[in-house]
């Protein structure tokens, strides 16, 4: 899968997505990340991406014309998404969505946003990791991109477990444990113990159910 990032900082991404699963992803050749700098596509001496926004108001806004012109330059895989409070929430459904692709390309806007051009004609979508703001579009580009990734086949070292994990049956994951089997007077369920395959799994699945009970109530009623 081939994912291409824009970025005034494609460094952050670069260092981040250079590590762990990631990391190995790109090794084993499963994910071919390329970061380009936004900034490398000005023309001034200041290297800006940002002006006033028409109309008045508070910060700035990144200007379309560095964007449109690193976009047709690089002409990254599609889609191309803006990472942007008003895109598609990302969920597992929408990883999965995502890791079936042969690639596709974020665009991370700062400040205030991007030019609406950009949304209107450029950009084939937008992705969201909910509702709240945050200084710029990495951190939920490098969110996109793990939540994709790990899902390809071969990256993680036990593929059965991306089966068995949160939000795959629309329910949150049973609780885990590991040594010591006794811990300031806590102590791991004894039906982990036991070595009885079938009251694990027993006890796993009520366990997860009950989990989503408490925790994430609001799956409940997309549960089958």
């Amino acid at each position: 899968m081939k994912v291409v990032v824009f970025s005034i900082f494609p460094k952050v991404i670069e260092d981040y997505c250079s590590v762990s699963i990631l990391g190995r992803a790109q090794d084993s050749g499963a994910l071919e990340l390329s970061c380009i700098d936004i900034r490398n596509f000005t023309h001034d001496r200041h290297r800006s991406v940002d002006d006033l926004p028409y109309g008045g108001g508070a910060g700035m806004v990144m200007r379309p014309e560095p964007i449109f012109e690193a976009i047709e330059e690089i002409k990254p895989p599609r889609p191309l998404f803006l990472m942007a409070p008003w895109g598609r929430p990302l969920d597992q459904s929408f990883a999965r969505e995502l890791s079936e692709l042969e690639g596709f390309s974020l665009l991370c806007g700062r400040y205030e946003g991007v030019d609406a051009r950009v949304e209107e004609h450029l950009v084939d979508g937008a992705i969201s990791l909910g509702n709240f703001v945050l200084a710029g579009g990495e951190v939920a580009a490098m969110a996109t991109i793990e939540a994709a990734a790990r899902l390809l086949p071969n990256v993680l070292g036990n593929h059965e477990s991306l089966y068995e994990e949160s939000f795959c049956n629309n329910q949150v994951e049973y609780p885990q444990y590991t040594r010591p089997e006794h811990f300031r007077d806590l102590s791991v369920p004894e039906v982990l113990l036991g070595g009885n395959h079938a009251e694990v799994a027993r006890w796993r699945k009520e366990s997860a159910l009950e989990r989503t009970r408490s925790k994430r109530p609001d799956l409940l009623p997309h549960l089958d």
